[in-house]
């Protein structure tokens, strides 16, 4: 198991990476579109739906990353309340629940990745891009936040098991690394 969560946090990593190259990207093309206009009164025509792509690989990459440091928006009242193995048992449930739901997310973003690919759709603008490259940003961002789900659940087992509830570890792993 300890493994499986080194990987899980090892890809999380590299989907942060991943995410924060892609929006260097989208900097860099919103700043060459700045540049084309003011100096050549033209444009590149494909600006606003590339960064409108990079954002969706940017929003689903990021997911996991954001997990894995506890970045997401939390309701910590029951951590406040709840002590030792109960507090436990609140993780638990949370982390099954994100991760029933991720797999749910996963399935259909892979479908309508799949989708896109059989029909092989193009968008409408001009640059007629094949849909299925960026739409691919979406199941796979949302398998890597369902595997760091699961090695969140495994990491918060491991610790219902070990007996070494101290407090100061569970809280400060409530509230990020």
């Amino acid at each position: 198991m300890e493994k499986f969560t080194r990987l899980c946090d090892r890809l999380a990593q590299g989907c942060g990476y991943a995410a924060g190259f892609l929006m260097l990207l989208g900097l860099a093309l919103i700043l060459i579109e700045i540049v084309i206009r003011t100096l050549f009164s033209s444009t590149l025509y494909i600006t606003e739906e590339y960064t409108a792509y990079l954002m969706v690989g940017i929003t689903f990459l990021a997911l996991s990353y954001t997990l894995k440091e506890k970045g997401h928006i939390r309701m910590v009242f029951l951590h406040t309340i709840l002590k030792g193995k109960a507090r436990i048992a609140v993780d638990i449930y949370a982390f099954t629940v994100g991760l029933v739901l991720c797999a749910v997310i996963t399935a259909t973003t892979a479908l309508f990745f799949w989708d896109s690919v059989v029909s092989q759709s193009r968008s409408m603008q001009i640059s007629a891009t094949y849909l299925a490259i960026p739409q691919f940003f979406m199941p796979l961002g949302s398998f890597i936040l369902t595997l760091q789900f699961a090695a969140e659940l495994g990491r918060t087992i491991m610790l219902l098991r070990s007996d070494q509830l101290e407090e100061q570890k569970i809280e400060s792993g409530a509230l990020g690394r």
